[in-house]
C-alpha cells in the first residue's frame, strides 16, 4: 500500500484537527504535542499536520508513504537511475515513529519529498530529543536540524518552518 503524504504547517493543532477530521470523516491516527496525523481511506492520504503558529497554511514537506523498507529501496533505486540524487536515513527517528526513508534532491520548485515507510512509533519526535540520545538513526528529523522542529514540540524555532519535520 502506497499513499501520499500531506505535510502543512497550521497554526492552531486544536483547531486544525476539528476541522479535518470533520473534512475526512476520521479521527487521527496519532496526536502528540504540536503534531497529529491522519490515515485517511479515501482518498488515500496521510494527513500530517505540525503546528506552527504564524506559518499556518503552508507546505512543511510532502512524501509518499511505502509499505516497507524493500518498496523504499526500490523506489530509490528507480529514482536514482532517472538521474535524481537522493539523502539516505534509516532506521531514523522522526514524527514520533522510527523510519527507513530517503529524501529526493533538487526538486525544480524547491518541494521537499520523502519515501519512507514506519518501522515503529516512538516516544520522541526525533531522534535529537530521545532521552540520553540513545535512539538509533539519523540525527535529524526529516532532513533538518533539531532547531526547526516547531515551537510546540522543541521550544522556540530557529530555522523557517519549510525546512521542520513531519
Amino acid at each position: 500500500m502506497s499513499r501520499i503524504q500531506l505535510a502543512l504547517n497550521v497554526d492552531d493543532l486544536e483547531e486544525s484537527v476539528a476541522f479535518y477530521s470533520t473534512l475526512f470523516g476520521v479521527e487521527p491516527a496519532k496526536t502528540k504535542p504540536g503534531y497529529a496525523n491522519f490515515a485517511v481511506a479515501e482518498p488515500p492520504l496521510k494527513l500530517v499536520l505540525v503546528e506552527n503558529p504564524g506559518r499556518g497554511g503552508t507546505v512543511n514537506h510532502l512524501g509518499v508513504e511505502v509499505a516497507d523498507t524493500d518498496t523504499v529501496d526500490a523506489e530509490q533505486n528507480r529514482l536514482h537511475a532517472a538521474g535524481f540524487a537522493s539523502v539516505d536515513e534509516r532506521a531514523t527517528t522522526c514524527c514520533y515513529a522510527k523510519q527507513d526513508k530517503f529524501w529526493v534532491e533538487n526538486a525544480p520548485n524547491g518541494e521537499r519529498w520523502e519515501v519512507y515507510t514506519v518501522l515503529a512509533d516512538s516516544d520522541t519526535f526525533n531522534a535529537s530529543q530521545a532521552v540520553g540520545g540513545d535512539e538509533a538513526g539519523g540525527s535529524t528529523c526529516c532532513g533538518s536540524s533539531a532547531e526547526s522542529v516547531p515551537e510546540s514540540v522543541s521550544g522556540p524555532a530557529s530555522e523557517p518552518a519549510a525546512a521542520g519535520c513531519c
